[in-house]
């Protein structure tokens, strides 16, 4: 068959960012970019200022006459369903009459201005009759409220090997939420279009959702409604779901008006009304031998799941499956509890729920090895997946069988270049002599399912045009939020057709191109997208390589697609002079392409399957100091070894393996939620949240890719690597478990709970009180 020219294809190649030149310069275009339509009106939002309650009066008589309004809704105003919720119908658009979290929307308002309407929305008269919140996992679990049931997956007699196990413990620990923190807001953009349609332009990760939800919000068909989005300032899950409310209330103004209405939530809206990463209590015991190795393991996962489903379903189901990480379990008893509280709806973050269930197993590892005085790494290898004294240690929890495992070599190869043993005795000799500093060292491993839960989500559709000059326009489902995803798919349309990068753009992510598209999640942006793109430019090239076969006299094999130009034995002519050739001959030069995933199933009812395709695979360590006075702590050098397969594009995944371990390390350091005893955010802006900033880096911060080839046929045998290194950040706070271990002396066991802010740190080390 014909084939493009490995010798010269753009795969492998560590290209800039398609659109850098773009974001450096500030000409990157965003939804509040584009240009719009004369009159456009501009919404904001009327928010509750209880947790939990009943709406009795909603007096906007002063919100309808301000200065600038045009329109006032509440839900009574929606045509269709007032409902956003992407699983369950829990999570309406605006308050119907119970109110269910602090900064619940209660009404929208479209004025000429964002001024005009921000300034309106503060004039409404609310009267409310407070009711009982329930605010934390814990009173949700106390009380019984449950957003979903409770889910209980068991393999083998946990009981009996707890009860027969020579050494037992049982621990707890908190695990805090997350703010998405996206440096571009949530905003959504409605435009009225003729005959009853309208165009949307929204900051999502899922445009076939929000053109479903806005369709539904209006009481239309799915095919009266695009929605369209070429790039977001940074998602992170927050705008898989989320940003469904936005695109709902913008669109029923625009209808109701005839023209376009923007919405664009400032930081504080936003990070009031929007969902956060899930934080969980989890409670454990452990039953283990001498080496460490675990022999039963009960485990409770409560999350705070807020007023509504959302996406809290999938997101423990995923907590669940990663409650192993790299670890056999025999015999194991998971109990995930799905809190209903009374505060926002907390969805979709990096990870989706896998890096709790990482967490929770990686605590009762560092445990165990306090517990018997082992090193930390030692306990962590006996439990790794992988035969051992003619056992097989190689089936999850969940039934899949792990066909592709190498986090042993990785590990092995990670230890020796980050020099783990010579650094740990090192630490141990200056922790002896310093009382005040305290250093600590944790080299901890990463196995990340890749694929959606959701069996039906991993499909993707392409659209590949190729003009008669040769140049070529791709579309396709997947959304770009900085992570790279165009650029890889540009690399990948490249090298089917022998061209240089810049012969072929990317069109925007558009419903009127693409339909029912999954969201761009789970990781798996490329490996779905990049499949299906592959697909489409092969149908293509097949076409043009038979016309040209069939002038030439000779066999399709002997076609080379290569630098901008398709050869053969005695044939040599530009790629754009073939392609204008195949245009007069009426060759088809457009195709749309479709990929699935093979191999994968998962019944959701028994939690029994194999539910991911692949598994992705790394590993870091990372030394800290802490103050042992003030709490303050310091990451002083980072070692990463990740697993990308084969990379695409090794530029691409260094930067997103470098961002992830950041953006992890945050949430376990610095990200703190706090919430009043009234339910209300106190952290809802950049001054009370911190995020980490430049001079939080580590100064000496060392990544590579690890040599491996993906078994199953992804993209190039590529991996992905957008959610797996946020776990690679374990090892910073378990570095600071270990500065605290330190400092209280042998065979302690820090109560240490994430965020390890100064305050945590300082709580640990006085034995919990502060």
């Amino acid at each position: 068959m014909n084939a493009p020219d490995t010798a010269t294809a753009a795969i492998g190649a560590g290209l800039p960012h398609e659109s850098a030149h773009l974001h450096v310069t500030g000409r990157a275009t965003y939804v509040d970019d584009i240009p719009v339509p004369a009159g456009t009106l501009h919404a904001a939002l009327g928010l509750s200022t209880i947790a939990h309650g009943r709406l009795l009066k909603l007096d906007l008589s002063a919100v309808r006459n301000a200065p600038g309004v045009r329109d006032v809704i509440v839900a009574a105003d929606i045509p269709g369903i007032s409902d956003c919720g992407p699983v369950k119908h829990d999570d309406p658009i605006l308050c119907a009459g119970e109110i269910l979290f602090h900064g619940q929307p209660l009404f929208a308002v479209a004025a000429d201005s964002h001024d005009a309407a921000r300034r309106a929305a503060r004039l409404a008269r609310v009267d409310v009759e407070a009711l009982p919140a329930l605010l934390t996992a814990e009173a949700a679990a106390e009380a019984e409220s449950w957003v979903l049931p409770p889910v209980e997956v068991k393999r083998g007699d946990t009981p009996a090997a707890l009860a027969a196990a020579p050494h037992r413990l049982r621990g707890t620990v908190n695990l805090g939420g997350q703010e998405h923190f996206y440096l571009e807001g949530q905003i959504a953009c409605a435009i009225p279009g003729e005959d009853h349609s309208l165009r949307l332009l929204t900051s999502t990760q899922h445009p076939t959702e929000m053109q479903h939800m806005v369709a539904h919000a209006l009481g239309w068909r799915v095919h009266q409604v695009i929605a369209e989005c070429r790039r977001m300032g940074g998602g992170f899950g927050g705008k898989e779901s989320q940003s469904a409310q936005i695109a709902c209330i913008a669109a029923v103004l625009a209808v109701r008006s005839g023209k376009a209405v923007k919405l664009r939530l400032d930081r504080d809206d936003d990070m009031r009304i929007t969902g956060k990463r899930h934080d969980f209590h989890i409670e454990y015991e452990a039953g283990f031998d001498d080496t460490g190795r675990l022999l039963g393991l009960k485990l409770l996962l409560a999350s705070r799941c807020g007023f509504s489903a959302d996406l809290s379903g999938p997101v423990n189901d995923r907590a669940i499956f990663h409650a192993d990480n790299a670890y056999y379990l025999d015999a194991v008893d998971i109990l995930s509890l799905r809190g209903l509280t009374h505060t926002v709806s907390n969805t979709a973050f990096r990870g989706f729920g896998g890096p709790q269930g990482m967490f929770a197993i990686e605590s009762v590892m560092d445990d165990i090895a306090r517990h018997l005085g082992h090193d930390a790494l030692a306990v962590r290898r006996a439990n790794f997946y992988g035969d051992s004294a003619g056992k097989q240690r190689n089936v999850t929890h969940y039934g899949m069988q792990v066909e592709d495992n190498v986090i042993a070599p990785l590990v092995a190869q990670l230890a020796a270049s980050s020099d783990y043993a010579t650094r740990r005795a090192a630490i141990d000799t200056f922790n002896a002599t310093s009382p005040v500093i305290k250093k600590g060292l944790a080299l901890t491993p990463v196995k990340f399912g890749i694929s959606f839960t959701a069996t039906f989500y991993n499909q993707a559709g392409a659209l590949v045009h190729v003009s008669n000059d040769g140049t070529v326009l791709v579309s396709h489902g997947g959304t770009e939020m900085g992570q790279g995803l165009y650029t890889k798919i540009r690399q990948i349309v490249a090298h089917e057709f022998g061209l240089p990068v810049e012969d072929v753009r990317l069109s925007s992510t558009d419903t009127s191109r693409v339909p029912n598209t999954s969201a761009t999640a789970a990781s798996s942006g490329t490996d779905l997208n990049g499949k299906a793109a592959q697909a489409a430019c092969q149908a293509i090239r097949a076409r043009i390589a038979g016309f040209v076969a069939e002038r030439l006299g000779a066999p399709q094999e002997a076609l080379r697609f290569a630098n901008g130009r398709v050869t053969a034995p005695g044939f040599d002519a530009a790629f754009g002079e073939v392609v204008a050739d195949a245009y007069r001959a009426r060759i088809q030069l457009w195709d749309a392409g479709f990929y699935k995933t093979p191999k994968i199933h998962y019944d959701p009812v028994t939690m029994q399957g194999r539910p991911f395709f692949y598994f992705a695979y790394g590993a870091s360590v990372s030394e800290v100091a802490i103050d042992t006075l003030t709490g303050e702590s310091k990451v002083l050098r980072v070692d990463i070894l990740h697993d990308a397969g084969r990379s695409i594009n090794p530029a691409i995944d260094i930067g997103q393996i470098e961002g992830g371990f950041i953006q992890g390390m945050g949430w376990l350091t610095t990200e703190e939620l706090v919430y009043a005893s009234d339910g209300r955010l106190a952290t809802h802006a950049p001054s009370t949240y911190k995020i980490p900033a430049v001079s939080d880096l580590p100064r000496d911060f060392r990544v590579a890719l690890f040599d491996n080839t993906n078994v199953e046929d992804s993209i190039h045998r590529s991996k992905a690597v957008g959610e797996p290194p946020l776990m690679l950040a374990f090892s910073v706070f378990f570095a600071l478990r270990d500065a605290v271990a330190a400092a209280l002396g042998p065979g302690a066991r820090p109560q240490l709970d994430a965020p390890a802010t100064p305050e945590a740190i300082l709580k640990a080390l006085s034995g919990g009180e502060l």
